[in-house]
C-alpha cells in the first residue's frame, strides 16, 4: 500500500552537503534550532525523515553503566542465565509495589 503524499518541498545541497530544512518540513514535524533529525532509508531507497527524540543523559546511570560493561568484560565467567527461580524471587520483592511511570516526582524524590 502506497502512503498517500501530504506534502513535498525540496532543498539544494551546498557545497560542503549542507541544506536548509524547508519551512513546511520544519512546521510539520515541529522543528526548533539544535534539534535534531533522525533519518531512515527505506529498501527501495525512499528516505523517511522524523523529529530525533532527545534523551537527557544521566551520569550517575551512565558511569554506573560503563562500571558494568566492563566488569562483564574482565569477569565473563561470572555471568549466569536469569533462572525461572532468580524471576520469581525478584516478582516477589516488587509484588505489591505500586508505580506510575506517568506521575511527577515528589519533591523528596528529586
Amino acid at each position: 500500500m502506497l502512503a498517500q503524499t501530504a506534502l513535498e518541498a525540496e532543498s539544494t545541497l551546498t557545497d560542503r552537503f549542507q541544506t536548509t530544512v524547508p519551512g513546511p518540513v520544519r512546521q510539520a514535524l515541529h522543528l526548533g534550532k539544535k534539534d535534531k533529525i533522525k533519518y531512515v532509508i527505506q529498501s527501495d531507497g525512499s528516505v523517511l525523515m522524523q523529529r530525533a527524540e532527545t534523551v537527557e543523559a544521566d551520569p550517575v546511570i551512565d558511569q554506573f553503566l560503563s562500571f558494568l560493561a566492563l566488569d562483564m568484560q574482565q569477569h565473563p565467567e561470572k555471568l549466569q542465565p536469569l533462572t525461572i527461580s532468580m524471576r520469581q524471587s525478584v516478582a516477589s520483592l516488587v509484588a505489591d509495589v505500586d508505580i506510575n511511570l506517568n506521575e511527577p516526582l515528589s519533591a523528596e524524590d528529586e
